[in-house]
Parts: structure tokens; C-alpha cells; sequence
């Protein structure tokens, strides 16, 4: 006897359909499982074996063969237990289904317990457009799957309550949509920080338009400090941007089932030992990686030129796409990879190149050596170049905090909602996103600002793309001001987040 239960499958951050065929046939016994599976879905034999034999059932003496379809595409993970075994008892005639169409995810445990398993938010997503009905789903995951706004979810905590509720003995009431409670943002606050003032202004240019940072300055300056304290200042997620993130650390194991909403804008801070494929995501089964999983928020990195080389450059293409490609053995996926670059480095290996006081003692070799990994592609696709000077005693000895995060956070949310009134016309929600359209509308400038923009491109050394992201970064503090003209002083301070010499040799 032949069954076929529906399920679902992950390829990338997006759910598939999947098809679990189960065929009872005679012969000596055997069980096989078919469709390109991974060890963990072909390890699924001794876990559907154990489970069926000890929740009461029978496991069949037969030739069982197991075909996952689409057979085309590789099967990962261990999600496969729950369709293969209620597949398993349906052929065999122990367990019929009837009612509306339904699919089943799940881990299984030795004893019949369903364990959680990863990226249910894409599969719940998938199951609503594919029009199931019933989604089964371990218990832990049901909060998480009724953020798709689909299916009626169903928490199962074992076999036994599934089998119970399937026969209409004991049925299942289905999890009720997650709601989100009161929560405060877990971020550092801007008033912690004692002077500093020029870069808590660029830094709130670029929360305001989205724009990408490099700060450069000596140990202790508080770059990375200012840097962790710059998502309190973001603007709030929309919905649409909170399930985008949460698909991608759904599929990576990170969401938990008491909040498995992203809501608050992610904070990635690689180590500088990571790898390309950290960084970009990959691996013989590809998987996301940091680029990926700030989707939406924040990638700092600290200490930018101790990072190899090649990761950096790994950079490149995302930051103009706002999407990574990796393509393997096992299939080609597209991640978003939509994020602000937030970068902190000293200038030198010592880390007091060109300070007053005369501390570095690294030769210009060393120094031209350290900043070699920096490339001027890479160096072009940043916005706002900061340098964070060392404080002096009467900063620090201060006690009188300073403007608070909320305060900071309500100049930028006024002027995203002053680029939110372009997006009919841009389809951007942000300046750092303007097209050449979008440009050429809402960023002309008047003759004085012509002249100004001339005399830099000549004695600057700019590029097409420097000239561009200038006129973004000039249309934002306009934004801050509530100007609907770029004035000149607004081209001015953006013309002052132009790199150091140091970077520019």
C-alpha cells in the first residue's frame, strides 16, 4: 500500500513543498529512503523505528520505501521524522487521515517526543501560499509558525497526542497568533558616552539614511562603544522587515520559541578570525552567514584591517545588491544580505599615527603595509569616514551625561518618515538605497552647490560612486534639518566625511 503525506522543506531562507511517499510491499524486510537525502534525514530509519515500536504501534515487517519529491533537490535536516512515520503507520492501515489538507514538520525522539527543529517561519510561509489547511509542528514551534498568519498551527508534544487527535479522541486546540509584549530596546544608551560629539552627529546621519561608517581613531577612543550604542538610535522595524530577519535565523537555529519574533534590529559583531564563508554564508549544504544575519541591521566590525583580506572583499558585491549568491555542488541560493556597515580601526599598527603627542613608532612602511588590506573598491563603498579623537581630561571628568539614545532617535525616525513619503516615487525607504531617479529629483543642487561639488570632485579624487554617495549623505542631513533643497552648508558637511589622507594614499 501506497500513502503520500505533505511536508515542507527549506532551499536557502525559503520553504518548498515536499511530498513524503511511503510504499508497503512484500519481500525481505528493508527500509529505504529515497529523494537525495542527508545523513541526518537517512538517519531518520532508527528514530521512526524506535518511536513507532515504543508508542504502542507495530512497525511493519515489509519492504518499506521512502521517496521524498521533489527527488531533484537535496533533503537536509532532521524535520522529514514526523511525515515518514505517520506515512509509515497510514500505508500500513494503522492511522487514516481525513478533514482538510494538513502537513506534518517535526523531530522525533527515541520515545516519541517531537523536538523543535529550524527555519519553521519560511515552511509556515510556504504552507499558507500552497493553501494547507493544518500545519503539525513540534510544540516548541508553534508560536513561531503562527507568525505566517497561515494555517491553523498545531502544537504536538508527542506521537500519542497527534494519534490521539487525528482519530478525534483528543483533539488539539490550535496555537493562538503570537502577539508581542512590552519590551524595552536592550541597547546601550548615547548618554553613557562623554564627548564626542562630531561623531554621534555622523552616526545619527547614518542611522537617519542607512548610510555605511568607517570610524578611525587611537586605543580608548570609544569607537566601539559609540558603535554598539548606534542601534538604539535605528528606526523600528516594520513587519515586513522583522519576518524577513526572522526567516534567516529561523533557518540558522537562533530564534527562541518565548520571543520568536526579530523585532529589535540586529547587532553582528564577527571576530576578525572569521572566514570568507562565515562571513558570506556557504558550505557544502549552503547556510547564511553574518552578512546575512544582519539582514536588516547592523554589521560592526572592529579592528578592520586585522581582517584577512579576502574576507573583506567578500563585501563588495552585497553592499551594491543588498543580496549574496552562493553557489555549490548542491544547488545555487540567494540570501538578503541587506545591511549598514559600521566599520572601527586605528590608523596604525600602534594605533597613534598622526596623534600630537608623538607616541607612534611605526615607520610609513608599516603603516602603508597595515592599511593594505583596505581596498579602495571596498574604501568607495563607504559613506561617512569619522575620525574619533582621543578625550582629554575635562571630557571624561564630566558628570552630566550626555543626549540620551530617545532623543537622537527621534530627529532620525522624523526624517525616515520624510524619505518614507518618497518611496512612491523611489520604491526606497532610505537614502542610501537612491537610484539614479531619486537622484536626479531629490538631490539637484542650486548653482552654488554646483560650484562646491565641482571644486571637490577635481581636488578630492572622487569617484562616480564617491560623487553619488555624497549627494545621499547631503540629502539626509537635509532631511535632519527639514529641508526640501539641498543647501550648501548641507553639501559642505557631507564633503567633510570624505577619507583621512592617510586612507587616501
Amino acid at each position: 500500500m501506497v500513502s503520500s503525506i505533505r511536508s515542507l522543506g527549506l532551499h536557502g531562507v525559503t520553504g518548498y513543498p515536499v511530498s513524503v511517499e511511503c510504499d508497503l510491499s512484500g519481500g525481505l524486510p528493508a527500509f529505504n529512503i529515497v529523494g537525495l537525502p542527508d545523513t541526518a534525514v537517512s538517519e531518520a530509519r532508527e528514530r521512526v523505528r524506535a518511536a513507532i515500536k515504543n508508542c504502542g504501534f507495530s512497525f511493519p515487517v515489509s519492504r518499506i520505501t521512502v521517496n521524498l519529491a521533489p527527488a531533484h533537490l537535496k533533503k537536509v535536516g532532521t524535520l522529514y521524522d514526523l511525515p515518514i512515520l505517520v506515512g509509515i503507520l497510514c500505508a500500513g492501515g494503522q492511522l487514516k487521515l481525513s478533514g482538510p489538507s494538513c502537513a506534518f514538520v517535526g523531530e522525533l525522539s527515541l520515545s516519541g517526543r517531537l523536538r523543535p527543529c529550524a527555519g519553521m517561519l519560511p515552511m509556515a510561509l510556504r504552507a499558507k501560499r500552497e493553501d494547507i489547511e493544518a500545519l503539525y509542528v513540534p510544540e516548541e514551534n508553534a508560536a513561531e509558525a503562527t507568525l505566517a498568519e497561515g494555517p491553523a498551527i498545531y502544537p504536538v508534544r508527542d506521537l500519542g497526542q497527534l494519534v490521539r487527535h487525528l482519530t478525534g479522541e483528543e483533539p488539539i486546540p490550535p496555537a493562538s497568533p503570537w502577539q508581542p509584549g512590552e519590551h524595552t530596546r536592550p541597547y546601550p544608551d548615547f548618554s553613557e558616552v562623554k564627548g564626542q560629539e562630531q561623531v554621534k552627529r555622523a552616526l545619527e546621519i547614518a542611522a537617519a539614511g542607512s548610510h555605511n561608517v568607517l570610524m578611525s581613531g587611537p586605543p580608548g577612543s570609544g569607537k566601539s562603544m559609540l558603535a554598539r550604542r548606534l542601534p538604539s538610535i535605528l528606526p523600528d522595524m516594520t513587519r515586513e522587515e522583522a519576518l524577513e530577519a526572522t526567516e534567516i535565523h529561523s533557518v540558522m537555529g537562533l530564534t527562541s520559541p518565548e520571543h520568536p519574533l526579530i523585532d529589535l534590529r540586529p547587532f553582528r559583531s564577527p571576530h576578525h578570525t572569521i572566514s570568507p564563508i562565515g562571513m558570506s554564508g556557504g558550505g557544502s549544504n549552503p547556510r547564511p552567514g553574518e552578512i546575512s544575519l544582519a539582514h536588516n541591521g547592523v554589521l560592526f566590525l572592529d579592528e578592520l584591517p586585522e581582517f584577512p583580506k579576502e574576507v573583506l572583499e567578500v563585501l563588495r558585491q552585497p553592499l551594491e545588491d543588498g543580496q549574496v549568491q552562493i553557489s555549490r555542488a548542491a544547488g545555487t541560493v540567494t540570501y538578503p544580505s541587506r545591511f549598514m556597515l559600521v566599520c572601527a580601526m586605528n590608523p596604525c599598527k600602534c594605533g597613534w599615527y598622526g596623534h600630537p603627542s608623538g607616541r607612534c613608532r611605526c615607520t610609513e612602511g608599516e603603516v602603508k603595509k597595515y592599511l593594505s588590506r583596505l581596498s579602495g573598491p571596498l574604501l568607495d563603498r563607504m559613506d561617512l569616514f569619522v575620525e574619533v579623537g582621543a578625550l582629554n581630561f575635562d571630557e571624561l571628568s564630566q558628570r552630566q551625561p550626555s543626549e540620551p539614545s530617545a532623543a537622537i532617535k527621534a530627529r532620525v525616525d522624523r526624517a525616515r518618515a520624510i524619505q518614507a513619503e518618497r518611496r512612491a516615487v523611489t520604491a526606497v525607504p532610505c537614502n542610501a538605497r537612491l537610484g539614479r531617479e531619486g537622484l536626479d529629483r531629490y538631490c539637484a543642487l542650486d548653482e552654488g552647490g554646483q560650484r562646491l561639488m565641482k571644486g571637490a570632485f577635481e581636488h578630492m579624487g572622487l569617484t562616480a560612486r564617491s560623487y553619488d554617495r555624497i549627494l545621499r549623505v547631503a540629502r539626509t542631513i537635509a532631511d535632519l534639518d527639514g529641508s526640501e533643497t539641498i543647501r550648501s552648508d548641507h553639501l559642505a558637511e557631507a564633503l567633510q566625511y570624505r577619507p583621512p589622507e592617510y586612507l587616501q594614499r
